[in-house]
């Protein structure tokens, strides 16, 4: 191919202005706003040019391939493009329950009900219905999580980061907070323990080693500008072999001595036992009312819908074992395995009739995991299937279920994809089958 050939076809597209012109397009201008229209004509043509530069075979090219209906139905797959958010649903077919990348714990039905109630219309975010006066947000959420974790006072603001760095400022501005070497670790987005002490105006005293501190370390430290304790959860950090730490009990004895608090940073915590389901224990949950009054607590405090979401779902923990049946992330981890295997195989089953030829498919043993910093060494025993592409590679059809409509996230493991339906809702299970039959073709 000639070089003259490309540069013709690429001057022989139509401008922006004539193609806004033309009948289909203008229909176009009923349902959208002039600016959005000209802005995907721009990006249709644009898109058209590359394809030109990097084509082998001009043919596709020919005028009577470039009509005004082909320009309007480019138009209209760009404005979906640019209208279609970019925070979408995915399928989450990896097993981890908790994925920290995909939004973790799914909500309750009945707390997204009452998600939508609070945010179509107005509500008592802050106003007393009995007094007439001004209220308190936290007042909604701060009896019940008293009473489910026995504690005598709860603040809730945006996240872990954002309560250690309240907490610190309330509590050690200025001064010296005292903390294990190994537990200075860094969390998702490159956030790190010591920078959030700094920004929170605390002066970390480091004690111990990175794989052991004694008792007699936080001892040693002690000084007329220590503040407080701390102990930091390590989230999916963890050294193996030969460690020590300090258990929280010694480390609350000791500030007790010293009149010192203690501050737990557990990172997660259950407020309901899941031992019996083979998954480790996490802890369930005076210095409350001036971190509550700090300024810095209005700029991390939690939203009207935030707070919807928060209160129902603690509702549901009033239920006690209820909730295990009732909170979707609850139902991932407690299901049996048999109950798992029969429901694969009739997934398996579903979908071999759908892309029999064109891949191999089997169920086999695995693990599925926990989630990211809640419980990161626990993995649950699992049945997956496992599907090799005839005529891709396992990374290609990764890239098609990622990039598909819904997007699929799956595992890859020894050249096959891995689907755990653990992670997978009942009702998505065709949505499912159709996604990896377009993605397979």
């Amino acid at each position: 191919m000639e070089p003259g050939d490309r540069q013709r076809y690429l001057r022989a597209l139509p401008k922006v202005d004539e193609l806004f012109l033309l009948p289909p397009l203008q229909s176009i201008l009923k349902e959208h706003s002039k600016t959005l229209v000209i802005e995907s004509i721009r990006r249709a043509v644009d898109k058209k040019r590359q394809a030109i530069l990097k084509s082998a075979d001009l043919r596709e090219f020919l005028p009577a391939e470039m009509d005004s209906d082909k320009w309007a139905e480019a138009v209209r797959e760009e404005l979906a493009e640019i209208l279609r958010p970019s925070l979408r649903p995915v399928i989450n077919a990896t097993g981890v329950v908790l994925h920290t990348n995909l939004g973790r714990a799914p909500l309750a039905a009945e707390v997204l009900e009452h998600i939508l109630e609070i945010a179509g219309g107005y509500s008592n975010l802050e106003f007393d219905l009995t007094t007439g006066e001004r209220g308190s947000r936290y007042e909604h959420v701060e009896e019940i999580l008293c009473r489910l974790s026995g504690a005598e006072s709860a603040l809730v603001v945006n996240n872990n980061a954002a309560a250690v760095l309240l907490s610190l400022n309330t509590l050690a501005d200025g001064r010296e907070v005292i903390v294990s070497r190994g537990q200075l670790v860094e969390i998702g987005g490159s956030f790190r323990i010591p920078d959030v002490m700094k920004k929170s105006g605390a002066r970390l005293v480091e004690v111990g080693t990175t794989n052991r501190t004694h008792l007699r370390d936080y001892e040693q430290a002690l000084g007329e500008k220590t503040a407080l304790l701390l102990r930091v959860h390590t989230s999916n950090f963890r050294i193996l072999g030969f460690t020590a730490e300090v258990p929280l009990r010694e480390l609350v004895a000791l500030g007790t001595s010293k009149n010192l608090p203690v501050m737990d940073d557990l990172g997660s915590g259950c407020l309901i036992d899941l031992s019996r389901f083979g998954l480790d224990p996490e802890p369930t949950v005076r210095y409350l009312d001036p971190i509550k009054k700090n300024p810095l607590n209005r700029a991390l405090r939690i939203d009207k819908l935030t707070l919807a979401g928060l209160e129902s779902t603690l509702r549901l923990y009033l239920e006690g074992e209820q909730a295990l049946t009732r909170l979707p992330a609850f139902r991932m981890l407690t299901v049996a395995i048999r109950d798992l295997e029969r429901r694969s195989r009739r997934f398996l089953k579903n979908l071999a009739k759908e892309v029999g030829v064109l891949c191999r498919l089997r169920l086999k043993d695995d693990s599925s995991q926990v989630g990211g910093g809640a419980l990161p060494m626990q993995e649950l025993p699992t049945k997956v299937l496992a599907l090799s592409p005839a005529k891709l590679s396992a990374t290609d059809l990764e890239i098609r279920l990622r990039h598909g409509k819904p997007p699929v996230v799956v595992r890859i493991k020894e050249n096959e994809i891995l689907l755990d339906l653990r992670t997978v809702a009942k009702e998505e299970e065709k949505v499912l089958i159709r996604a990896l039959a377009a993605a397979l073709k």
